[in-house]
């Protein structure tokens, strides 16, 4: 694995920085494979990232954007990770519909729209039967609670290995989300993090040795790149 960690000055530009991988890993992506795939998360700190990748000249048609998890609610909910994609980046520019993936969330039973998106996953990859995907890049936050995607400490969710896609819980209030190897299994795992109130989660998750399931985001351990990328507030007194 190749890990990099990053502290830059301030938020914008923690956005610009964020923004320059993310297209460099496009244009990797488009010169080996003709195809680049991204899974957006959710949370504040990814809005101007969205609005800035809207402003590029991108072979829209090119990309597949999925979601590393969603908060069980409609698209147009204020809360919605994929209603805040959506006007933030996805609206604004000529990305065919066929090619935007979002997780569903209107069925009664959660799980079974876990299942539906794993089966999404699964024909648009073309995997066999236990095949796990490789994303382009998987794009997360993180919460001061080290929790990442919807793998929420202390939850089920954790411990799943066996799907691509399972039921988060925050709360008692259901999401779905990517599981660790579905995560880990990415080209570029890319953790974009803002705020003072993130530096003790981080101090737990960068330590060598800790608690996976108290601070999940250290389950996050990608055979191909790691890319931690923290504003000044975030990263002092951590590296």
């Amino acid at each position: 694995m190749k890990k990099v960690v990053e502290v830059l000055p301030d938020q914008s530009a923690l956005i610009q920085r964020s923004l320059e991988l993310i297209l460099e890993k496009l244009q990797m992506a488009l010169a080996e494979r003709g195809e680049f795939s991204i899974a957006l998360s959710g949370g504040s700190t990814p809005k101007p990232l969205y609005e800035a990748i809207a402003a590029q000249d991108i072979p829209w048609d090119k990309v597949q954007v999925f979601w590393g998890d969603e908060r069980y609610v409609p698209p147009d909910h204020p809360e919605s990770n994929e209603g805040m994609a959506r006007k933030a980046w996805l609206d604004r520019v000529p990305i065919p519909a066929t090619n935007i993936h979002p997780m569903p969330t209107d069925e009664t039973n959660p799980m079974v729209a876990a299942e539906k998106y794993e089966q999404q996953l699964q024909q648009i990859f073309q995997l066999k039967p236990g095949e796990i995907p490789s994303l382009d890049v998987v794009l997360l936050g993180m919460g001061d609670d080290g929790h990442t995607a919807s793998l929420f400490p202390h939850t089920e969710a954790l411990d799943v290995r066996d799907r691509l896609i399972t039921i988060g819980n925050k709360d008692g209030q259901p999401r779905i989300t990517f599981t660790v190897p579905l995560i880990n299994q990415a080209r570029c795992v890319m953790f974009v993090v803002a705020g003072a109130s993130k530096q003790a989660a981080l101090a737990q998750i960068f330590a060598p040795v800790g608690d996976d399931t108290t601070y999940p985001s250290r389950l996050i351990q990608p055979n191909n790149e790691l890319w931690w990328l923290l504003d000044r507030a975030a990263g002092q007194g951590i590296v």
